[in-house]
Protein backbone atom coordinates (compact mmCIF):
# COMPACT_ATOMS: atom_id res chain seq x y z
CA UNK A 1 0.00 0.00 0.00
CA UNK A 2 1.13 3.19 -0.97
CA UNK A 3 0.06 6.37 0.77
CA UNK A 4 -0.36 9.51 -1.73
CA UNK A 5 3.19 10.81 -0.37
CA UNK A 6 4.96 7.52 -1.85
CA UNK A 7 2.67 7.12 -4.74
CA UNK A 8 3.79 10.78 -6.42
CA UNK A 9 7.42 9.65 -5.52
CA UNK A 10 7.40 6.83 -7.24
CA UNK A 11 5.66 8.05 -9.95
CA UNK A 12 8.27 10.79 -10.18
CA UNK A 13 11.39 8.32 -9.62
CA UNK A 14 9.65 5.94 -12.65
CA UNK A 15 9.89 8.54 -15.01
CA UNK A 16 13.05 10.00 -13.21
CA UNK A 17 11.92 13.56 -12.52
CA UNK A 18 11.38 15.28 -9.90
CA UNK A 19 8.32 16.42 -8.55
CA UNK A 20 6.42 19.13 -10.60
CA UNK A 21 4.95 21.69 -8.76
CA UNK A 22 1.06 20.50 -9.55
CA UNK A 23 2.29 17.10 -7.57
CA UNK A 24 3.70 19.27 -4.82
CA UNK A 25 0.57 21.72 -4.88
CA UNK A 26 -1.89 18.50 -4.90
CA UNK A 27 0.28 17.06 -1.63
CA UNK A 28 0.40 20.62 -0.26
CA UNK A 29 -3.35 20.88 -0.19
CA UNK A 30 -3.45 16.99 1.07
CA UNK A 31 -1.66 18.19 3.61
CA UNK A 32 -3.80 21.43 4.51
CA UNK A 33 -7.32 19.45 4.98
CA UNK A 34 -5.16 16.75 6.85
CA UNK A 35 -7.45 17.54 9.88
CA UNK A 36 -10.21 17.78 8.08
CA UNK A 37 -9.30 13.97 6.97
CA UNK A 38 -8.50 12.63 10.47
CA UNK A 39 -11.65 14.25 11.11
CA UNK A 40 -13.68 12.26 8.73
CA UNK A 41 -12.23 9.16 9.33
CA UNK A 42 -12.32 9.67 13.01
CA UNK A 43 -16.53 9.98 12.85
CA UNK A 44 -16.38 7.22 10.50
CA UNK A 45 -14.68 4.91 12.61
CA UNK A 46 -16.54 5.85 16.44
CA UNK A 47 -20.12 5.30 14.38
CA UNK A 48 -18.45 2.17 12.72
CA UNK A 49 -21.04 0.00 14.66
CA UNK A 50 -24.27 2.48 13.90
CA UNK A 51 -23.27 2.91 10.53
CA UNK A 52 -23.32 -0.63 9.47
CA UNK A 53 -26.43 -1.24 11.98
CA UNK A 54 -28.55 1.06 10.27
CA UNK A 55 -27.26 0.42 6.94
CA UNK A 56 -28.18 -3.32 7.51
CA UNK A 57 -31.43 -2.38 8.56
CA UNK A 58 -32.39 0.02 5.30
CA UNK A 59 -31.15 -2.70 3.47
CA UNK A 60 -33.60 -5.88 5.06
CA UNK A 61 -36.34 -3.30 4.86
CA UNK A 62 -35.76 -2.78 1.36
CA UNK A 63 -34.97 -6.73 0.74
CA UNK A 64 -36.67 -8.59 3.22
CA UNK A 65 -36.07 -11.73 1.32
CA UNK A 66 -32.63 -11.65 2.38
CA UNK A 67 -33.54 -12.30 6.30
CA UNK A 68 -36.78 -14.77 5.75
CA UNK A 69 -36.17 -18.38 5.58
CA UNK A 70 -33.97 -19.61 2.05
CA UNK A 71 -32.62 -15.90 2.14
CA UNK A 72 -28.77 -15.04 2.05
CA UNK A 73 -29.00 -13.40 5.58
CA UNK A 74 -31.26 -16.08 7.45
CA UNK A 75 -30.30 -17.87 10.50
CA UNK A 76 -27.76 -15.79 13.31
CA UNK A 77 -24.87 -17.52 11.67
CA UNK A 78 -25.48 -15.78 7.96
CA UNK A 79 -26.36 -12.78 9.72
CA UNK A 80 -23.41 -12.01 11.40
CA UNK A 81 -21.52 -13.22 8.85
CA UNK A 82 -23.34 -10.58 6.72
CA UNK A 83 -22.58 -7.51 9.45
CA UNK A 84 -19.10 -8.47 9.26
CA UNK A 85 -18.57 -8.46 5.74
CA UNK A 86 -20.20 -5.16 6.35
CA UNK A 87 -17.56 -4.19 8.84
CA UNK A 88 -14.46 -4.85 6.86
CA UNK A 89 -15.76 -2.91 3.58
CA UNK A 90 -16.26 -0.06 5.96
CA UNK A 91 -12.80 -0.60 8.12
CA UNK A 92 -10.65 -0.87 4.71
CA UNK A 93 -12.80 2.55 2.62
CA UNK A 94 -11.59 3.78 6.27
CA UNK A 95 -8.01 2.91 5.74
CA UNK A 96 -8.44 4.61 1.91
CA UNK A 97 -9.26 7.24 3.40
CA UNK A 98 -6.96 8.21 5.39
CA UNK A 99 -3.99 7.10 2.96
CA UNK A 100 -5.86 8.82 0.11
CA UNK A 101 -5.57 5.97 -1.99
CA UNK A 102 -7.72 3.40 -2.66
CA UNK A 103 -4.63 0.57 -3.15
CA UNK A 104 -5.19 -0.79 0.12
CA UNK A 105 -8.97 -1.16 -0.39
CA UNK A 106 -8.64 -3.17 -3.92
CA UNK A 107 -5.39 -5.52 -2.85
CA UNK A 108 -6.24 -6.19 0.84
CA UNK A 109 -10.64 -6.29 0.73
CA UNK A 110 -12.10 -6.13 -2.71
CA UNK A 111 -9.40 -8.27 -4.44
CA UNK A 112 -11.76 -11.59 -5.27
CA UNK A 113 -14.52 -10.54 -3.15
CA UNK A 114 -16.88 -10.67 -6.02
CA UNK A 115 -15.72 -14.53 -7.27
CA UNK A 116 -15.66 -15.27 -3.04
CA UNK A 117 -20.00 -13.87 -3.02
CA UNK A 118 -20.66 -16.11 -6.22
CA UNK A 119 -19.15 -18.72 -4.93
CA UNK A 120 -20.85 -18.66 -1.64
CA UNK A 121 -24.59 -17.81 -3.85
CA UNK A 122 -24.77 -14.12 -2.01
CA UNK A 123 -26.52 -11.89 -4.31
CA UNK A 124 -23.94 -9.24 -5.48
CA UNK A 125 -26.52 -6.57 -6.15
CA UNK A 126 -27.58 -6.82 -2.78
CA UNK A 127 -24.07 -6.76 -1.02
CA UNK A 128 -23.92 -3.26 -3.19
CA UNK A 129 -26.97 -2.01 -2.29
CA UNK A 130 -25.94 -2.53 1.39
CA UNK A 131 -22.38 -0.80 0.69
CA UNK A 132 -24.49 2.25 -0.82
CA UNK A 133 -26.59 1.97 2.51
CA UNK A 134 -23.11 2.35 4.33
CA UNK A 135 -21.94 5.26 2.07
CA UNK A 136 -24.98 7.19 2.75
CA UNK A 137 -24.70 6.20 6.82
CA UNK A 138 -20.68 7.14 6.47
CA UNK A 139 -21.10 10.68 5.07
CA UNK A 140 -23.78 12.17 6.77
CA UNK A 141 -21.66 11.20 9.97
CA UNK A 142 -18.34 12.13 8.55
CA UNK A 143 -19.82 15.35 6.98
CA UNK A 144 -21.33 16.25 10.29
CA UNK A 145 -20.08 19.85 11.12
CA UNK A 146 -19.93 18.89 14.83
CA UNK A 147 -17.41 16.54 13.76
CA UNK A 148 -15.07 17.89 11.49
CA UNK A 149 -12.68 21.05 11.27
CA UNK A 150 -14.44 24.10 10.17
CA UNK A 151 -13.84 24.39 6.50
CA UNK A 152 -15.04 23.09 2.63
CA UNK A 153 -14.93 18.98 3.34
CA UNK A 154 -16.91 18.29 -0.42
CA UNK A 155 -13.75 17.08 -2.21
CA UNK A 156 -12.81 15.05 0.65
CA UNK A 157 -16.69 13.83 1.26
CA UNK A 158 -16.70 13.12 -2.48
CA UNK A 159 -13.38 11.11 -2.15
CA UNK A 160 -15.04 8.78 0.70
CA UNK A 161 -18.34 8.62 -1.28
CA UNK A 162 -16.00 7.28 -4.01
CA UNK A 163 -14.06 4.31 -2.20
CA UNK A 164 -18.12 3.27 -1.42
CA UNK A 165 -18.96 3.67 -4.84
CA UNK A 166 -15.98 1.43 -5.83
CA UNK A 167 -16.63 -1.29 -3.24
CA UNK A 168 -20.04 -1.43 -4.41
CA UNK A 169 -18.79 -1.80 -7.97
CA UNK A 170 -16.58 -4.66 -7.41
CA UNK A 171 -19.43 -6.73 -5.65
CA UNK A 172 -22.09 -6.07 -8.15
Amino acid sequence: MLDAFAKVVAQADARGEFLSNVQLDGLSAMVADGNKRLDAVNAINSNASSIVTSAARALFAEQPQLIQPGGNAYTNRRMAACLRDMEIILRYVSYAAIAGDSSVLDDRCLNGLKETYQALGTPGASVAAGVQKMKEAAIAVANDSSNVTVGDCSALMAEIASYFDRAAAAVA
